[in-house]
């Protein structure tokens, strides 16, 4: 049960959430992408030097720390993802990237100094800590299986429970959704290259069109959610490009079909993906030509346990009030995230907080050029974390007791 602080004590508060929310649009000024977060590795960990807190390098760029190591009690980590994305941003915002072609278009930024601001409140009580914290600020979310090489290089030892949470623009700020089981999909990627026999444009006869039968493809592909998977199995296959590329008058030798899925039961994955390379065989066929397909597994779908939901959950109600919970958004989100590595090796939860307030950046969606990260979050996640953490919280999150 977390505890209310001293007035003294609300104001070390106040300029801990003014510093982290500095440090976060600092952060936004120096994106880095997934593996290459040198820099963004580098400011964490004078951070944690400031505040006291002993680190070591974990995944290379990564980072983990942790507080009252000896408590007595249950063992819980707090992630934060730390990479940006090969965006050009057009947020227009004073701390836009200086880097350009590349953003944190996702909240990461955010994400990081929440976690750090956590860093900081935690630290400044760790005697009263009723078991060890671990702080997890991982790379490479973005594709890279970052979450994957922080466990195997050690980054769950001891942990008994582990927490995370990703800001949502298309959920109000000061609600959320965090349900038992699946929260987000799991997802992959695919690449089918089809070659036949280039040619002139007015001889189509004498040629063999990948152009023609690629678009035969990216069709019959559409069958496969809507006629192969049972209506009750969430799943998404999405054709994103087709690389054709010539002049006017060329049928060129190649076409590359370029696409996503996305799945929320794990045995749906090898049916999507055997269907995927059976239809555009058999329709190359059909046009003469041949296909190759590459199937690319990213993350399986990310799977709260109940008991750690449940903890969520509830210190989302007391943060938020009444009216948290987010009813209008399906779950799962079609989205997915590498938090789901860590649900497969200890339990924990993950939850969705909303971050539009109605200014116009805090509504875009994530990986969109003119998204912005909303700051008024990072003092609710850190409270969140108090809390899941059983830290005493600043008077601006519960009553002083009488």
């Amino acid at each position: 049960m977390t505890k209310p602080v001293s007035d003294q004590e609300s104001a070390r508060w106040g300029a801990l959430i003014e510093e982290m929310v500095m440090f976060r649009r600092d952060l936004h000024r120096h994106p880095e992408l997934s593996w290459k977060e040198t820099e963004t590795a580098q400011r964490i960990r004078d951070g944690l030097d400031r505040l006291g807190i002993a680190w070591q390098a974990c995944a290379e760029t990564g980072t983990v720390a942790r507080l009252a190591p000896h408590a007595a009690g249950r063992h819980i980590a707090l992630r934060g993802d730390i990479d940006a994305l090969p965006i050009h941003e057009e947020s227009g915002r004073d701390w836009s990237s200086g880097h350009s072609g590349c953003m944190h278009a996702c909240g990461h930024d955010g994400h990081t100094a929440a976690l750090m601001s956590a860093a900081g409140w935690l630290k400044h009580h760790e005697d009263a800590l009723p078991g060890p914290v671990t702080l997890l600020f991982q790379p490479a979310e973005e594709g890279g299986h970052g979450a994957r090489r922080m466990i195997e290089d050690g980054a769950l030892d001891g942990v008994e429970a582990v927490f995370g949470w990703h800001n949502w623009p298309a959920i109000p700020f000061g609600q959320a959704v965090c349900p038992d089981g699946a929260v987000m999909a799991g997802n992959g990627t695919f690449r089918i290259t089809v070659n036949g026999a280039g040619g002139h444009a007015s001889q189509p006869e004498k040629a063999r069109d990948p152009v023609l039968a690629a678009a035969a493809i990216t069709l019959a592909l559409q069958q496969v959610v809507a006629r192969r998977l049972a209506p009750q199995h969430a799943a998404v296959l999405s054709v994103t490009s087709i690389d054709a590329r010539s002049y006017d008058t060329v049928i060129r030798d190649d076409a590359v079909i370029g696409g996503s899925i996305r799945i929320t039961e794990a045995k749906d994955r090898e049916q999507i993906n055997t269907l995927i390379d059976e239809i555009a065989a058999s329709t190359a066929r059909a046009y003469g030509v041949e296909a190759h397909t590459e199937i690319f597994p990213r993350y399986d779908a990310t799977v709260n346990h109940a008991g750690p939901a449940g903890e969520m959950r509830t210190a989302l109600a007391a943060e938020l009030g009444t009216g948290w919970r987010e009813e209008s958004l399906p779950t799962p989100i079609m989205a997915s995230e590498d938090f789901s590595y860590y649900l497969q090796q200890v339990p924990g939860a993950f939850a969705l907080i909303g971050s539009n307030d109605g200014e116009m950046q805090h509504g875009v969606p994530c990986h969109s050029p003119r998204y912005d990260f909303n700051d008024r979050l990072i003092p609710v996640v850190t409270r969140l974390f108090a809390r899941l953490a059983g830290a005493p919280l600043p008077n601006d999150a519960a009553p002083a007791a009488d």
